[in-house]
């Protein structure tokens, strides 16, 4: 039985539906609210009631599970939740339960630049996380991953409703130099899932990234594009733009902005090109190629269907 936590995430669903195809038993963990999970239809999983923080919740989920993926942490998308709990705290409590259980393989999903000097609580907390893991005596394997791209994720997204919200001008960080290497999310779900019965990933820690760099004015340019939405790009102070992303995410029932997408795109998030292909023997899919996503909607409508939806 495999534990796979925040399955009704972007990756999450993308995970799902990857597992699924090689026939693995999955129990996913949600944590108990209010609306129906958002699963992918048509994968058969089991499903455990718990809060990451609820250590008796965990030690119940971890019955017969012989390995973790662990993908529940924040993301890069509106939140209000605390990195310091949800992915510091909470992967400390899961990794306990998993030594109590004597889980064989432990897979927990990070992110480039993972640093427990980070200023930005995120990615510093990551680092703690990873740190956790490290610590424990399971086998485990981190993967670090770039930025994705998919339906629905933080990235592409989200920049084709703020752009579709905007007049005219669309404002960026700085002058928009920052370097991303997208990697597009069904690879990364197909890297998770082969690693599960690698045997050289064991006790490693691997950064995952896409076959092309980035800047981010290239990448909101290639969005413009493929959402047919012409603006003019303005170079604006990172402050103004953490203060509007502030007021959105307080204002508004879903924020295409974040202070979380803000504080990642402040650096340089890059590793080798080659990565998927050394250490997977995986040809990584380019940005353009998967952004079928971005010319199927009215992003004006879709943002503002999203402040009266569920979903």
């Amino acid at each position: 039985m495999l534990l796979v936590t925040g399955g009704t995430t972007f990756i999450g669903r993308a995970v799902l539906r990857n597992l699924s195809t090689y026939g693995y038993s999955i129990r996913t963990l949600l944590e108990p609210a209010i609306e129906s999970p958002l699963l992918p239809s048509g994968v058969s999983v089991d499903v455990a009631l718990s809060s990451l923080d609820d250590e008796r919740g965990i030690r119940a989920a971890m019955v017969d599970v012989s390995a973790v993926i662990h993908l529940a942490g924040t993301g890069l998308g509106h939140t209000f939740d605390d990195p310091e709990i949800v992915d510091a705290e909470g992967t400390r409590v899961l990794v306990e339960a998993a030594e109590e259980a004597g889980v064989e393989r432990f897979i927990y999903l990070s992110t480039l630049g993972a640093d427990p000097a980070s200023a930005y609580p995120q990615i510093r907390a990551k680092a703690i996380a990873e740190n956790h893991i490290r610590n424990s005596s399971l086998p485990y394997t981190i993967l670090r991953s770039a930025v994705l791209f998919g339906p629905d994720d933080s990235l592409t997204t989200s920049l084709a409703m703020l752009m579709a919200g905007s007049v005219l001008f669309f404002p960026i960080p700085g002058d928009g130099s920052t370097v991303l290497q997208p990697l597009w999310v069904e690879d990364l779900a197909t890297c998770i899932g082969w690693s599960l019965d690698e045997e050289e990933t064991k006790g490693g820690t691997f950064e995952l990234g896409g076959p092309e760099y980035f800047t981010l004015r290239q990448i909101v340019t290639i969005v413009m594009r493929a959402a047919s939405i012409i603006r003019i790009i303005i170079p604006t102070r990172p402050p103004y733009l953490r203060g509007g992303a502030w007021l959105m995410e307080r204002t508004l029932r879903y924020s295409p902005a974040s202070t979380n997408l803000l504080d990642y795109l402040a650096v340089n998030r890059t590793t080798d090109l080659d990565t998927l292909p050394r250490l997977f023997g995986l040809a990584p899919t380019r940005m353009e190629d998967r952004l079928d996503h971005l010319r199927e909607k009215n992003w004006g409508w879709e943002l503002l269907r999203r402040q009266f939806s569920k979903r």
